[in-house]
């Protein structure tokens, strides 16, 4: 099979090197791709969002199979573009179509979704610029800290969570009058804060049949101990010590089975990955938020603990033959350190020379924001590395990530030693 993954991230490079393992795989693509994926396949310089670009290259190399990596071209339809192209109509794609992609690109649809599905999620409500005053009136019958959620894509930065009452009117005043977040934030979801543990659990499904991937814990936040400005991701961990069996078989009947049985009822077509972000709430989950596409940096360790070949389940994804598939993962832990650029994720450059990446055997070094000039590896965006390691032991696989992160140097590295410390004695 010819196969291109579209996207440039850390995500992606683990995509392609675990496709790369295929037996079933002849060529592998990937557009635009980083210094990484060089490795696993043949880089492509397109746009996401040139569609056209993207069907003369599937076109010109004979594509049987495209993964969508990131959540833009899903939510903008590209998914619909192939099905309403003759030459591409019958080329799958794993990710879903616009309508489904409305789980992630838009925080009050998929609200609307959990709460007909009876799918458990925190109290909320949808608010705009006319009704700016009915938003301050519902902040008034909620508790600290207040979340604020741009309804569409805000690039990761539509979240925030304030603690002071005054605060938080002023904050819901900047993104609905004075457009902080641009269009994305024409609606604003206020959400009921949740307490508890979060995690990340994803789904690959068919459309009708599932299957339920490892779970992982991400931290957010830029500091450790987990302050200051959110980010895109600074790490993960999988399996995460407090979901068991016990407890992903609660999140199975309450959430999945819902989720599934949802989009089949409401005449949504969904083949992809869904990421599904929970609160543990003293065992019980709760619906943070949906993705339509695996997470980064969380893909890092879920994909690497796949002992099967994923090609094989996303032809199960492709033949809606997905119950057919069966697949195992390893027993070892996974985590990932992820080493960022000075200044992140506020202003910070680009084009820096890395050196150190080949001083190490242990672990995997997933590529996120590099790029290849001259045979040499240079900086190329906010998360630069996601740094992969396998224990028997949560504290013995992060400190030969920690290990990794020292040997690699560029101007400006950084990242947060403290990545699954506290799981290690839960």
């Amino acid at each position: 099979m010819n196969v291109l993954i579209l996207g440039s991230g850390g995500r992606e490079h683990a995509f392609a090197w675990k496709i790369s393992q295929s037996k079933l795989l002849q060529n592998l693509y990937i557009a635009p791709g980083n210094a990484g994926t060089a490795n696993c396949g043949i880089n492509v310089a397109i746009s996401l969002t040139d569609f056209e670009a993207i069907k003369n290259l599937v076109w010109e190399k004979d594509i049987n199979l495209v993964l969508v990596g990131p959540e833009d071209p899903l939510v903008n339809g590209l998914h619909d573009f192939f099905l309403q192209d003759d030459i591409l109509k019958d080329i799958p794609v794993i990710g879903p179509k616009k309508d489904g992609a409305q789980l992630e690109g838009s925080k009050d649809f998929s609200k609307a979704f959990m709460k007909k599905h009876g799918i458990p999620t925190a109290r909320y409500g949808t608010f705009t610029k006319e009704s700016l005053r009915d938003g301050f009136n519902f902040l008034d019958t909620l508790q600290a800290p207040f979340v604020l959620k741009a309804d569409g894509l805000a690039a990761g930065k539509g979240v925030l969570i304030i603690q002071d009452i005054h605060q938080a009117k002023e904050e819901l005043t900047n993104i609905l009058i004075n457009s902080k977040f641009g269009s994305a934030g024409n609606k604003v979801v206020i959400e009921e804060f949740l307490f508890g543990i979060e995690l990340s659990v994803f789904v690959l499904t068919d459309g009708i049949s599932y299957k339920i991937l490892p779970a992982a814990k991400d931290y957010k936040r830029i500091g450790e101990g987990d302050t200051g400005l959110n980010t895109g991701g600074m790490g993960a961990v999988s399996p995460v010590p407090f979901a068991d069996e016990k407890f992903i078989k609660i999140v199975e009947e309450k959430i999945i089975i819902p989720t599934i049985n949802g989009l089949i009822k409401d005449g949504i077509d969904y083949c992809g990955f869904i990421f599904i972000g929970l609160m543990n709430c003293n065992g019980e989950p709760s619906v943070i938020e949906y993705n339509c596409r695996m997470g980064d940096p969380e893909t890092e360790v879920v994909i690497p603990r796949i002992k099967s070949d994923l090609l094989d389940l996303l032809n199960g994804v492709a033949n809606k033959n997905l119950n057919t598939k069966h697949y195992e993962t390893i027993n070892e832990i996974a985590t990932t350190v992820v080493l960022v650029s000075g200044g992140y994720p506020g202003e910070f450059k680009k084009d820096i020379l890395i050196q150190g990446i080949d001083n190490n055997n242990d672990s995997l070094i997933f590529h996120s924001g590099t790029k290849l000039v001259n045979d040499k590896v240079y900086t190329n965006g906010g998360r630069v590395f996601a740094v992969t390691s396998f224990g028997n032991t949560i504290k013995y696989a992060v400190n030969k990530s920690f290990d990794c992160a020292n040997k690699i140097n560029y101007e400006g590295k950084y990242f947060r030693g403290d990545i699954g410390q506290d799981l290690i004695n839960y």
